[in-house]
């Protein structure tokens, strides 16, 4: 029962960071630097703005597939075994998921621009990152052990 408080309050504080953030650059806010731009963008794909040709269909199959991950995560008791990853994820992906509902693409913000151009993203997409290295590391490491 710990283990689900946790997944709840840990993906709710989530959630409530990235809304929190996409409102800031949603009301304006914006900064320059030699190599960062901070500043409210729409990006109506995936990563590098990938899958956008498929328009509003994106949303549905992203619905479907975050819905499999959450089945997945309680199924194996992911959840139980490592909420806070678990959290992370779904929390993040349920951040990006309201944004194409809501102004039908994802609100992304932060650009590197020093040295080379990288895609544009925002805290969801840096918090799934390090939940899914998370989980790629759990996964190794339990491999070396037997």
């Amino acid at each position: 029962m710990r283990s689900l408080l946790i997944f709840f309050l840990m993906g709710v504080g989530v959630f409530l960071i990235d809304r929190a953030l996409k409102d800031l650059f949603l009301q304006g806010f914006f900064w320059e630097s030699k190599c960062i731009t901070l500043g409210y963008t729409l990006n109506k794909g995936v990563a590098f703005s990938m899958l956008s040709f498929l328009d509003h269909k994106l949303k549905w199959i992203l619905s479907a597939l975050i819905a499999g991950v959450f089945v997945y995560l309680i199924r194996e008791q992911i959840v139980h075994r490592h909420p806070i990853l678990s959290a992370m994820l779904t929390g993040a992906a349920l951040g990006n998921l309201y944004d194409r509902f809501v102004y039908g693409g994802v609100i992304d913000y932060f650009y590197w621009h020093c040295g080379f151009d990288f895609a544009i993203f925002n805290f969801a997409d840096v918090i799934i990152d390090l939940a899914v290295a998370g989980f790629i590391y759990l996964h190794f490491r339990k491999k070396e052990v037997k």
